[in-house]
């Protein structure tokens, strides 16, 4: 299927409001989804017989900076058997408060291979993801303090009395 049949089924299955933009300008176009739509488009593209996206490659957690006010979480999909990719992507504002994180719906019951990526972009970023059956820190220290590729990250001078350089 190509670009713009993917973008007519979603409509017609979800209605209009479920792609709330495009990018075609890169190397890959994507599909800006309503991020409360996120799973159940997922589970369309893998389980329509004419799309089968059948592999999530990754998931990315997006900080857009401080003066957008926005995170985002960027989706790269792969149907094996029609040698096709997809870049999915969902975005919303927040206060940057990390007692207010940003929070989306999580993708693990679509793909596994979500779990991983999702518990990443959340210890790394800060991006709360709804439904997330584990969600902890996956590769720093549970008592890590802040999220360090935000991009008002400040970077801590020491962790448990050990100078960081």
């Amino acid at each position: 299927m190509s670009f713009e049949e993917i973008k007519l089924l979603l409509i017609e299955k979800f209605g209009e409001g479920v792609i709330v933009g495009e990018e075609t300008g890169g190397m890959q176009p994507a599909l800006l989804i309503d991020p409360d739509q996120i799973a159940n488009v997922c589970l369309e593209l893998r389980n329509n017989p004419h799309t089968y996206f059948d592999f999530l490659s990754s998931i990315t957690g997006v900080d857009y900076g401080v003066e957008s006010g926005r995170f985002g979480v960027v989706y790269h999909l792969a149907s094996i058997p029609f040698q096709t990719q997809l870049t999915l992507k969902i975005s919303k504002n927040n206060s940057r408060d990390l007692n207010d994180l940003p929070e989306f719906p999580s993708i693990t019951s679509v793909y596994r291979t979500a779990d991983w990526h999702e518990r990443e972009a959340y210890d790394l970023i800060g991006i709360f993801f709804e439904g997330h059956p584990d969600l902890r820190r996956i590769l720093l220290p549970d008592d890590w303090e802040g999220f360090p590729l935000r991009k008002d990250y400040k970077n801590a001078e020491f962790y448990k009395g050990i100078r960081i350089d």
